[in-house]
């Protein structure tokens, strides 16, 4: 049983979804509407709409969309329970009791409890005869008890059910533990196993303070190095970062990322508090959005091998189309954060601090990196180098900052710097039609529904789906043209069988007296609520007058009524020549 619908309307009333989007979101008003940058998907040009006036949002980058529920559910990763109840939080509303199935969210709120609980059980253990020798690894990095107590850090010993015998005499279930990914189901079937043993453990917290997942590393050189918590309900790996509850609240809009959890437990000890870590993966564009909620410029301390390398080549473009500015700090000596820091003694923390200071952005990085493969001693070495320069130079939007950098690798080479423009406009210009021919082929492709994977049918039947969908809008634009369309068209003559299931969804609701999308986001999964309103979004003005509707329901009617080629070989005579007859005056 859902909420209650005047519950929801006053959950919605109470949260403004202007209001609520701009505490993560920076909105300024164009027309009727809000504008900002999408906080789920990278871009420098905002395409994210907040709707006032019908409490919608609706992003034309990403393809997001919903109301104010669905927002706080995909913002917070939450499923519809929670988001209900922390909107309902943020009003001082009581949630109505029994009102909703909440099963998942129970299995979330379990998922929770077990992980508080095997933090404790691992932060207890190292401190007890079991976890001396994880202590002792901590010790041994130079991390300060007070510091493993910050971060909860942990160990896991190398009896394979440990963790799993503690949790059941705390009352949880082994499907709970599985769930949580602590345990393992066994081959057989019969009972469960510890997922982590004889590892130091590395709590992931989220930034409600939830553990959500653990990270830990093996003290051996068994691999894998380091084991993470794969995907779980409450956990998506590639959309979370180690450390940002702490970094968030370290009052610097400045980020360092650092490549794994030492290296941001190192330089938080060092006094160096904004610093986060990706999770076992390669940066995701997901990542990076969420760097950007908390941050305007992005330090990468990787490694300084060539894998970290690798991997900051592979971030910067990253973080530079999420609208971030990207700082390159170069580690001497081959050496990574946590190394350098223990390599300087007491004076670690200044000599890191003075890497920060001087370290460039990622534009000096890429040209000082170039420079490393070509002798400029030498004319083809100075040419080869001047083009590839040029290349990176080209991606920079900034006609200013263009300006700067060539301006300045024409002084350090003493070359004409009106060539180099010249070949860095020539190779902007390349981009920009490559770019324009790439976006029509994107346009063609959302018009035709080849990538559509909610609205598969658009593209066998385009005529009946675009009047269908174009009818459904409308409804739900007009719920007082009911009478009218129901008159006039039944759901079961709707050819796209996604369409009809929301059209038959609203015919209902209006029927009974209730708003069309009140209960959207408990009623649909979250893609299928995106699409539906950006059917609502894309809508213009005068697709919405009583004489488009009739349109509409003309041609549902058209294509409704033509006979599929099953029906044609069954057919009499009679019922054929019927058939044309009505083909033919349909089109007087």
């Amino acid at each position: 049983m859902a909420f209650p619908e005047s519950f929801l309307q006053d959950l919605k009333m109470r949260n403004d979804i202007t209001d609520v989007v701009s505490s993560y979101v920076s909105l300024k008003r164009r027309g009727r509407n809000m504008v900002g940058l999408c906080p789920f998907h990278g871009e420098k040009t905002p395409s994210f709409n907040v709707y006032t006036e019908n409490g919608s949002f609706y992003c034309f980058g990403c393809g997001a969309g919903g109301d104010v529920i669905t927002f706080i559910m995909k913002i917070e990763n939450l499923d519809y329970l929670e988001a209900v109840k922390l909107l309902a939080q943020r009003a001082g509303l009581e949630i109505p009791q029994d009102s909703y199935d909440d099963s998942m969210s129970r299995l979330r709120t379990r998922v929770l409890e077990a992980n508080r609980e095997a933090a404790r059980f691992y932060y207890d253990s190292l401190y007890s005869p079991q976890g001396r020798s994880g202590l002792d690894y901590f010790h041994s990095r130079m991390l300060s008890d007070k510091t493993i107590r910050r971060f909860g850090l942990g160990f896991a010993d190398d009896n394979w059910s440990s963790l799993c015998n503690h949790l059941r005499q705390k009352g949880f279930k082994d499907h709970e533990l599985v769930a949580a990914n602590l345990a393992s189901q066994r081959r057989n079937g019969n009972g469960i196993y510890d997922r982590f043993t004889n590892r130091v453990m590395f709590p992931i917290i989220d930034l409600r303070g939830n553990v959500i997942a653990f990270g830990g590393r093996i003290m051996t050189d068994q691999k894998p190095k380091y084991l993470n918590t794969s995907d779980t309900p409450v956990f998506k790996k590639s959309a979370n970062l180690f450390s940002l509850n702490n970094a968030k609240n370290s009052g610097s809009r400045t980020l360092l990322l650092c490549e794994g959890y030492m290296d941001v437990i190192a330089v938080n000890q060092a006094g160096f508090h904004n610093a986060v870590a990706t999770l076992g993966t390669a940066l995701t564009s997901e990542q990076a959005v969420l760097m950007k909620r908390y941050a305007d410029e992005i330090i990468i301390c990787y490694d300084a091998d060539e894998a970290g390398q690798k991997a900051t080549a592979r971030a910067i473009p990253i973080l530079r189309n999420s609208g971030l500015n990207v700082k390159v700090l170069t580690i001497p000596s081959g050496k990574d954060p946590d190394e350098f820091i223990k390599s300087k003694g007491k004076d670690g923390p200044a000599a890191f601090g003075a890497l920060i200071d001087k370290c460039g952005n990622d534009v000096e990085y890429r040209l000082q990196k170039l420079k490393q493969n070509y002798n400029l001693e030498f004319t083809e070495g100075k040419v080869a180098f001047l083009q590839d320069a040029a290349k990176v130079i080209a991606t920079i939007s900034s006609p200013i900052e263009r300006d700067v950098y060539s301006s300045k690798v024409c002084n350090e080479l003493k070359v004409d710097k009106n060539a180099f423009v010249q070949q860095i406009n020539s190779i902007s210009r390349k981009s920009n039609r490559e770019n324009a021919k790439k976006q029509a082929r994107q346009i063609q492709t959302d018009l035709s529904g080849r990538n559509d994977k909610i609205n598969t049918e658009h593209r066998q039947k385009p005529r009946s789906s675009s009047a269908e969908e174009a009818l459904l809008v409308y409804l739900i634009n007009n719920p007082d043209a009911y009478s009218e369309i129901s008159s006039h068209i039944a759901p079961s003559q709707f050819q796209n069988s996604f369409i009809r299931r929301y059209f038959e969804y609203v015919l209902n609701r209006i029927q009974n007296g209730l708003d069309p999308l009140t209960n959207i986001a408990a009623d649909f999964s979250a893609d299928e609520v995106s699409k539906l309103y950006q059917l609502m979004s894309q809508a213009i003005p005068a697709a919405s007058t009583p004489d488009a509707m009739r349109e509409y329901i003309k041609v549902i009617n058209e294509e409704s009524s033509k006979l599929k080629k099953e029906d044609l070989d069954n057919i009499s005579d009679n019922q054929l020549m019927d058939y044309l007859e009505r083909i033919r005056k349909s089109k007087q």
